[in-house]
């Protein structure tokens, strides 16, 4: 099994930063990799952000644009198991609970999802 526990979040003002952290227990060596997903009010869970074991990373077109001025940043410190989003310059539209997932894959089983347990970013005008 894996288990993710998530930290950071809250209420910041626009143009302010955040930084949310998951950290990952449990069977570490078999995530593939690991992911920032978000879910705003009445929309469906979108992709942020994902991060492979290689430290290989990837953005949703969605806010791909946006990272040209590294607006958000996936990474991850491998020692501590632990991802890390962090998300400058946030908007009022970046509202929304964050989820950090992690596909593994148990011994001789198919991919699985893991789930943090969400926390709750509110941008403010």
């Amino acid at each position: 099994q894996v288990q993710l526990v998530q930290s950071g979040g809250g209420l910041v003002q626009a143009g302010g930063s955040l930084r949310l952290s998951c950290a990952a227990s449990g069977s570490i060596s078999r995530i593939n990799s690991m992911a920032w997903y978000r879910q705003a009010p009445g929309k469906q869970r979108e992709l942020v952000a994902a991060i492979s074991t290689g430290g290989s990373t990837n953005y949703a077109d969605s806010v791909k644009g946006r990272f040209t001025i590294s607006q958000f940043t996936i990474s991850r410190d491998n020692a501590k198991n632990t991802v890390y989003l962090q998300m400058n310059n946030l908007k009022p539209e970046d509202t929304a609970d964050y989820y950090c997932n992690a596909k593994w894959r148990p011994f001789g089983g198919s991919a699985l999802n893991a789930w943090g347990q969400g926390t709750l970013v509110t941008v403010s005008l």
